[in-house]
């Protein structure tokens, strides 16, 4: 790809969209497109196509899903794996339908068993069940990175699946219904900071920006703590769920979009496999690095000589981790709350330990630059801007 590849960037405005979206403008690539939800719903195949249509991209990067905390995925079941499953399907058949020379599929690393051996390696996908209170998101994204790798080794296309661990940064979802971890328990430890201080106004402000169920800074003060109630929040005291004791590994947001760029502008397929002649079995008649459709059409996704190939996806982390109570606390001193933070062990923890091995994203020529404890201050930081 050359500065002047249209590059379609689905969920541009998500966490790692848009981040995604700012580092290939800074990396100065400008003819970029991107919808909205209201302007493409991408669970309608029909407007799906019609899009690709219109704008013929080059490149695709899938950032685009249905996405939330334990909670979200307890309550949502069906609509995490239908709308996530029709969202893939529409964009990465239509790619293919409209020749894009390259894709890049975002997963997450909830694809891998629940009782994976740490660190979790690539190789360890479909080894074990997996964690039942993300298995119909986890299901989709492995129907996702597998409609990668098929689609490779069918039809000698050029698509790369990634799978990020847990993110957060810049434009993170704060909303207590449905957010992850981190910015759900910064934002109440934030609320439950700023009842103790009887900071109203800034209750107020928060709402505004963010309501709870409906509550937004114009409820009345019973109204508004009961809500917060509900989620854990408290005159100067948290509630969260689980024991805390889960060990969790963050990446920032940018620190992904970063990775992905790389990934897009400088990986292929073959380099992933590490096998050089697929190349040319599969791109030996085209020129240019173009797709030869022909070339393999009809044999039926395997190429014999090659053997089996499978998990080609590529994590995408830091390799470090810390407890959820670590987190906490990392939490409450970016916000400088004073109070205490509880756990209730009634409430589900999830998987106990998901720590990816990234040695194949260092192979490839990418590490992380911001650690935990900066990015936490950082995203408190964009927190509290966001309410000004």
């Amino acid at each position: 790809m050359n500065k002047n590849s249209k590059i379609y960037v689905a969920g541009h405005h998500g966490l790692v969209g848009s981040a995604i979206w700012n580092n290939l403008k800074q990396r100065g690539y400008n003819n970029l497109v991107g919808r909205s939800h209201s302007e493409l719903d991408l669970t309608d195949q029909l407007a799906v196509r019609h899009f690709f249509d219109e704008e013929q991209p080059e490149a695709v990067v899938l950032a685009a899903a249905f996405v939330g905390g334990i909670m979200a995925n307890s309550l949502y079941r069906a609509d995490f794996i239908m709308m996530n499953m029709k969202i893939q399907c529409n964009v990465i058949s239509e790619a293919y339908a409209h020749g894009v020379e390259k894709l890049l599929f975002l997963g997450s690393t909830c694809i891998y068993p629940k009782n994976a051996p740490q660190p979790m390696k690539e190789d360890c996908l479909l080894t074990s069940p997996l964690e039942y209170t993300n298995e119909e998101y986890a299901i989709a994204k492995i129907a996702g990175l597998k409609m990668c790798e098929s689609y490779n080794l069918q039809y000698g296309t050029n698509y790369i699946a990634v799978m990020p661990t847990n993110l957060y940064g810049p434009n993170d979802n704060f909303h207590l219904e449905n957010s992850h971890v981190m910015p759900a328990m910064m934002r109440k430890v934030y609320l439950a900071k700023l009842i103790h201080d009887g900071d109203w106004q800034k209750i107020a402000i928060d709402l505004n920006k963010r309501p709870v169920e409906g509550i937004d800074g114009s409820a009345d003060r019973d109204a508004v703590l009961t809500i917060l109630r509900k989620y854990g929040i408290y005159d100067n005291r948290v509630v969260l769920w689980g024991t805390g004791t889960p060990l969790r590994e963050f990446l920032w947001s940018e620190d992904m979009a970063d990775a992905s760029v790389h990934i897009l502008l400088n990986v292929n397929f073959s380099d992933i496999i590490g096998i050089e002649k697929y190349s040319s079995v599969h791109y030996g008649a085209a020129t240019d690095g173009a797709v030869d459709r022909n070339h393999s059409a009809g044999r039926g996704g395997a190429i014999p000589s090659l053997g089996e190939i499978r998990n080609c996806h590529i994590n995408v982390g830091t390799g470090k981790e810390l407890t959820i109570r670590q987190l906490s606390e990392l939490v409450a001193k970016a916000v400088g709350f004073e109070g205490t933070i509880e756990f209730d062990a009634s409430k589900p923890d999830g998987t106990m330990r998901k720590l990816i091995d990234v040695e194949k994203l260092h192979s490839l020529g990418w590490t992380h630059q911001v650690e935990i404890e900066d990015g936490v201050k950082k995203l408190f930081d964009w927190y509290r801007d966001s309410l000004r």
